[in-house]
């Protein structure tokens, strides 16, 4: 099945009161499980294709790997571009075949970041590509992406800007961050906010980022097997369960996937120490990333059967 764009799913979405995952893929093993896990699920996917990604594994193999993940698969599927930084590397993924991109204008002025997001808008709805925005910072570090301070999303803002530049869906800022380090005392989300946003802009797709659970199994696995996580802290499943209740039909999801695949493969080969194919310790990783999604899928996203 071709790619597609997410506004049917976001639709489905929107009106059943879930979401959709989107998951940061880097290679061909990532790309594998994740595409197991929803078709086990039965599940739409975003696969999101971040800039350190295409450095690392080159976009037109990322490209090709997503063509060879499709052709015999009848999900449907979006290849997203994840915190596109400026005009030039969204058009870049457009013309690449990427069927939605994100722009993300965030540490910018309200003006400024209105400006460049309508400039990609412009250009990505004459090529029928999808596009989303991000207004608020979230806090964290996560690749090319990091920033001390929250800084919460306006509701009034929010309105203004969705108006002013014709974005197809907002990242906001309510509590997420990114990395795997999100929280150092007791985890929350402003729902009053949220809500609000939802409301002031209705049948609007919202967007969560940063919403990794950082879940503890992982953490202690990496540990116990040589690793250095420390007290790694993610965002309760049952509040992003909660947050696609309220108009958030996007959540992103990466830091579990490194950590499920990480811990994995520290465990594989601390347990078998003559091991030196590769194909074991990442047939292991690639098991553990459907494992993970799979769980998402059903246990917090809500997304199973939605195909």
């Amino acid at each position: 099945m071709p790619l597609v764009s997410p506004k049917e799913m976001f639709a489905k979405a929107y009106a059943g009161k879930f979401a959709i995952g989107a998951f940061n893929v880097n290679n061909m093993e990532i790309i594998q499980g994740i595409m197991e896990a929803g078709q086990e699920e039965r599940s739409p996917l975003i696969l999101q294709v971040s800039a350190g990604a295409r450095k690392y594994a080159g976009q037109n193999y990322i490209v090709k790997l997503m063509e060879a993940a499709t052709e015999s698969s009848d999900l449907p599927v979006v290849l997203h571009l994840d915190h596109g930084k400026d005009f030039t590397i969204c058009k870049e993924v457009i013309d690449g075949g990427f069927t939605s991109v994100m722009i993300d204008g965030s540490s910018h002025s309200f003006e400024d970041n209105i400006r460049v997001t309508k400039e990609v808008v412009d250009y990505a709805h004459e090529h029928g590509v999808w596009v989303e925005a991000e207004l608020g910072v979230l806090a964290g570090v996560e690749e090319d992406v990091s920033a001390d301070d929250h800084i919460y999303t306006n509701p009034d803002q929010a309105v203004e800007f969705v108006e002013r530049t014709g974005c197809d869906s907002l990242a906001i800022a309510i509590g997420t961050s990114h990395g795997a380090y999100k929280f150092t005392g007791e985890a929350r989300l402003d729902f009053d906010r949220l809500e609000k946003i939802s409301n002031m802009l209705p049948q609007y797709p919202l967007v969560l980022h940063g919403a990794s659970s950082v879940l503890q199994e992982f953490v202690h696995m990496c540990n116990e097997y040589g690793g250095d996580i420390g007290s790694a802290q993610g965002v309760p499943e049952e509040l992003l369960r909660k947050a696609a209740t309220f108009g958030v039909c996007k959540i992103n999801i990466d830091t579990d996937i490194r950590l499920a695949m990480t811990a994995v493969v520290r465990k594989y080969l601390q347990e078998n120490p003559a091991a030196f194919d590769p194909r074991s310790y990442l047939g292991a990783a690639r098991t553990a990333v459907k494992d993970m999604v799979q769980h998402k899928i059903k246990n917090v996203l809500g997304s199973s059967n939605a195909a």
